[in-house]
Formats: structure tokens, C-alpha cells, sequence
């Protein structure tokens, strides 16, 4: 069966958006890439910085309620559904319960074929990511760079501390059937 589904996992800032947009430019077939990020951008006011939905500490840390888990899942029900009817997908995720929310998105992605990648990157290379990006609360890459990978089993990972985008992007295509 062919690949259907890319899972990118990394902390914040480690290059999961890079590897995204190359991997659309060399795999043969047509990608299309979404991620947490644009669950959140989406998101109503009303779930952003409060109990129920998703908040950013002013060190970094992302705390989750119960409302941001129901849509989280809906979203990714709608993401298999998308690939279920033919679309090929690279998600961009940040798996901030390690092994917990691995397991969570392999419920919603049952069925399909899923290559789940690793995206690393030293703390103190993505923290100065984070601070060249500006729009992340400072701390939030160091935080997430090791927590995001306990637990998780991937079928590659790449390192984008010691590997252009571009590079991780060959491997990783190297390995989608």
C-alpha cells in the first residue's frame, strides 16, 4: 500500500514547516501539508488562553484542556477522512504528551499508511529559531525538543541541527512508498 499519510513530529521551531514545503517540491505525487498550527490559528477565541482550550505559558509551557482535545480530534478525524478520499498528507504535529499523543493520532489514522518521522533539533539551535521567528513565546522550543520524542516510535528521524531542510526532505522521500 502506498504511503497515505507523513507525520512530522518535533518541539517548536525544530523544522517541521521547512521539511513540509520541501517534501511538496521533490515527492513525485501532489502533497498537501497541514498541521497544529493551523488547528490552533483556527481556533474561537473562547478556547484560546483558557482552562478548557489551549494556553501559552510566559516560559513556554502549553497547557490543554478538554475543549481543545475534542476539536483536536474532529480535526484529525477530519485529516484521515481527507486521506482516506485520496489526498495525500504531510502533518505537522507536536506531539506534547510524547507517546500518549502518538497513540491518539494513530486511532484517528487506523487504516492508512502512515510513515511517522521524528523531526530533532538540539534545544539551543531551535531556541534561536524561536527568537529569529518572533512569533512564539521564548522558551517554548527548548522546552518541547526532547519531551515531544518520549515514547514515540517513528519509522526515520532526521535532524534538522546538523541537516538542511532540503536534505531531511530527500531521506524522508526515500522512504514513502
Amino acid at each position: 500500500m502506498a504511503t497515505q499519510v507523513i507525520v512530522l513530529n518535533g518541539g517548536s521551531s525544530s523544522g517541521k514547516t521547512g521539511i513540509a514545503r520541501c517534501l511538496k517540491a521533490v515527492l513525485p505525487q501532489p502533497w498537501i501539508s497541514l498541521g497544529v498550527d493551523d488547528l490552533v490559528d483556527a481556533l474561537p477565541q473562547g478556547l484560546l488562553d483558557q482552562g478548557s482550550g489551549i494556553a501559552f505559558g510566559e516560559h513556554g509551557e502549553v497547557e490543554v484542556g478538554a475543549g481543545f482535545r475534542e476539536i483536536e480530534a474532529a480535526w484529525m478525524a477530519g485529516v484521515a477522512a481527507m486521506a482516506r478520499a485520496g489526498a495525500r498528507i504531510i502533518f505537522d504535529d507536536v506531539f506534547l504528551s510524547g507517546a500518549a499523543s502518538q497513540e491518539r493520532m494513530r486511532a484517528q489514522l487506523a487504516g492508512l499508511e502512515v510513515l511517522w518521522v521524528g523531526v530533532r533539533c538540539a534545544p539551543e539551535i531551535a531556541a534561536g529559531r524561536e527568537i529569529a521567528r518572533g512569533d512564539r513565546v521564548n522558551g517554548m522550543a527548548a522546552l518541547q525538543a526532547t519531551a515531544v520524542h518520549e515514547g514515540v516510535v517513528y519509522d526515520l528521524e532526521v535532524d534538522t541541527g546538523t541537516t538542511e531542510s532540503i536534505d531531511c526532505a530527500h531521506t524522508i522521500a526515500a522512504h514513502v512508498t
